[in-house]
């Protein structure tokens, strides 16, 4: 269940940041970026800190 929502989680910032870096400034893609390359990481780390946040709030 974690994966499901972080995947939800992860695909809504790139969504949004997305947007908001075309209607709104540029910078935010700095954001989507970042989004990225934690997911990248935890591909090859198997350690992802939002999946920590999750367990912390209870989420199996």
């Amino acid at each position: 269940m974690q994966e499901r929502y972080l995947r939800g989680i992860a695909g809504s910032f790139i969504l949004v940041t997305a947007i908001l870096g075309y209607f709104v400034n540029p910078a935010w893609l700095f954001f989507t970026v970042f989004v990225g390359l934690n997911l990248l990481q935890s591909a090859f780390t198997n350690w992802c800190p939002m999946m920590w946040i999750l367990r912390k709030l209870g989420v199996k």
